[in-house]
């Protein structure tokens, strides 16, 4: 019997790359966020129909678009952030900006008591990273 599909973290995010690009934003998000794939299945067309990502213990879940299945854009919505909680917030900066993350929002020490900063990927994802603070 084969192994049962990886079951996603309690909340996950689930992206919808434009252009058929889902294949190239796991690459992406394997070399800026050190993503594990755990699972990936194609449509009988080529387009992905679905791919598990693992970061930081948590699931992001990724297809192409579908619009034949009545997938929607965001409209009435500002936007959102996928945020990263870990460890070292400054390796994992550095990582995601050599990766190509475009920096929105410096890595500092914030008044919250997070080093906190935003970024947004190639893709248009905004992103944070938030770590313990560094002296």
């Amino acid at each position: 019997m084969a192994d049962p599909l990886p079951k996603p973290s309690p909340i996950s995010c689930y992206l919808h790359p434009k252009g058929g690009r889902a294949a190239e934003a796991a690459e992406f998000y394997t070399k800026a966020f050190a993503a594990e794939e755990a699972f990936r299945n194609a449509a009988e067309d080529g387009r992905l129909m679905h791919i598990h990502l693992r970061i930081n213990g948590g699931s992001l879940l990724m297809s192409d678009e579908f619009p034949e299945f009545s997938q929607s854009r965001v409209r009435d919505m500002g936007g959102f952030t996928i945020h990263l909680q870990v460890d070292d917030a400054d390796a994992w900066w550095e990582r995601a900006v050599a990766a190509g993350c475009e920096v929105r929002m410096p890595l500092e020490n914030q008044f919250w008591g997070d080093r906190y900063g935003s970024l947004r990927d190639p893709f248009g994802v905004d992103w944070s990273i938030g770590g313990p603070v560094k002296s």
